[in-house]
């Protein structure tokens, strides 16, 4: 009972810990806790889970970065695009039909 409750602290704080962090950190960490949590797991059944985990967190954040840098360049691709339509005006309307 009392190694739980101390586990439960530690994870309590741990993700304490991870509450001011910006966007790309918070991928590139998440990134790389799947991948030290899959690479451990491959690691064991290959049977060194420690150089699992390390090869898989190096590939995770590798791609929370890449993620990051994706998320990133879509954003700013929205906001040009946005600003773009705040800045131009309609066109104009067509002319009246010729009277008959």
């Amino acid at each position: 009972m009392k190694n739980g409750f101390v586990a439960l602290v530690l994870v309590a704080l741990l993700l304490t810990g991870c509450s001011n962090l910006t966007p790309g950190e918070q991928r590139a960490a998440t990134g790389t806790g799947i991948g030290a949590a899959g690479g451990a797991v491959i690691g064991a059944l290959a049977g060194n889970a420690a150089l699992g985990a390390g090869i898989g967190a190096g590939a995770g954040l590798l791609g929370g970065l890449l993620v990051n840098s994706w998320k990133n360049n879509e954003q700013e691709s929205y906001e040009k695009g946005y600003n773009a339509g705040q800045h131009s005006h309609p066109p104009p309307p067509p002319p009246p039909p010729p009277p008959q």
